[in-house]
């Protein structure tokens, strides 16, 4: 017996009268748009100062602050997408766009690293003069600014509705503040008659931002292959085991589409369950689950008698096929 739960669509359970996936994806959608505005009014601010300045460090600055509000478009496209319902083709809706998205990200991170480490070594090879020292220290510092707002706001955004892309993108945005901080520092060194320290942190912001793109691509990778947090079966067992009629939990599997979570279950319970029992049983575990896991999408829940619990009692031992191996199928 498998029953299956979509939340707050068509026959699912729902709380409410908003459906929390559109709550998560316009907060989502909220949290891109002033984003891309905070980091372009940011890097505008300081392209000035570049043109002006000469500054290697602040030009590696501005150019990943620019990659960084770029990175919000693909989000926001993505959030659009998600929004929508799911179609014949399209049968589990369209959250595995927000993955694409981060794919993106990440590779709008590592060319904005690839440049910045291209200009420092250059001007590490050519020394120029850093004019305007006291105007690169104002524009770094609104440089950080910007990007820890920002940082801030996606990073609690991406937590709430559990957006792997937003978060990277929350991650990359603080770094960005970080490394606007070692411009400072480039600036003041300058001053002080220390002027190879401009590209010298040109290229530790180019290591910076190369950290971030291992770990963001780790992050959205396994959001890809459908690896989840090990605390979240952990969470998904805990909220079935609270069950009443449920005797055993076998298997147990979960994957993020987006920021909403899909899972399977296998329950067993009483042999003397009638149909109509066993279904019962099946609807409280749902229910559970949504109490649980706010962020949980859709539920598969299928029900075994307790003596023929797993997954292994429902494989065909003397099963051949078009000359295939036992148990294949083409």
């Amino acid at each position: 017996m498998t029953t299956q739960h979509k939340h707050a669509h068509g026959h699912g359970h729902t709380h409410g009268t908003v459906d929390p996936g559109i709550v998560a994806t316009e907060r989502g959608i909220w949290a891109t748009k002033w984003s891309f505005f905070a980091l372009s009014v940011t890097a505008l601010l300081q392209v000035f100062v570049v043109w002006i300045s000469g500054s290697v460090a602040l030009l590696a600055d501005t150019i990943h602050n620019f990659g960084d509000a770029a990175t919000a478009l693909p989000l926001w496209v993505a959030f659009l997408l998600a929004s929508r319902p799911a179609s014949r083709r399209f049968t589990y809706g369209y959250g595995r766009v927000e993955d694409l998205a981060g794919v993106v990200i990440v590779g709008v991170i590592l060319f904005s690293a690839m440049v910045a480490g291209y200009q420092a070594v250059n001007r590490l090879l050519d020394p120029q003069p850093l004019a305007y020292p006291a105007l690169v220290a104002a524009a770094a510092i609104i440089g950080f600014i910007g990007n820890e707002a920002v940082a801030v706001l996606r990073l609690r955004v991406g937590r709430q509705i559990h957006s792997a892309a937003l978060i990277a993108d929350g991650h990359h945005a603080r770094v960005d503040g970080w490394t606007s901080l070692a411009v400072l520092a480039s600036a003041v060194g300058t001053w002080l008659g220390y002027p190879l320290l401009d590209p010298i942190v040109g290229l530790l912001i180019t290591a910076a931002i190369g950290r971030i793109v291992w770990q963001s691509t780790t992050l959205v990778l396994t959001r890809m292959l459908d690896g989840v947090d090990p605390d979240i079966v952990d969470d998904i067992r805990h909220g079935v085991a609270h069950t009443d009629g449920v005797e055993q939990i076998s298997e147990v599997r979960a994957r993020w589409l987006g920021h909403r979570l899909h899972a399977e279950v296998n329950v067993a319970v009483h042999p003397g369950l009638s149909i109509t029992e066993g279904h019962a049983v099946a609807v409280a575990v749902r229910h559970q689950l949504l109490h649980s896991l706010p962020y949980l999408e859709n539920a598969i829940i299928h029900v075994d008698p307790i003596h023929a619990a797993g997954e292994d009692h429902h494989r065909v031992v003397h099963h051949t096929h078009d000359g295939l191996p036992a148990h294949s199928h083409a």
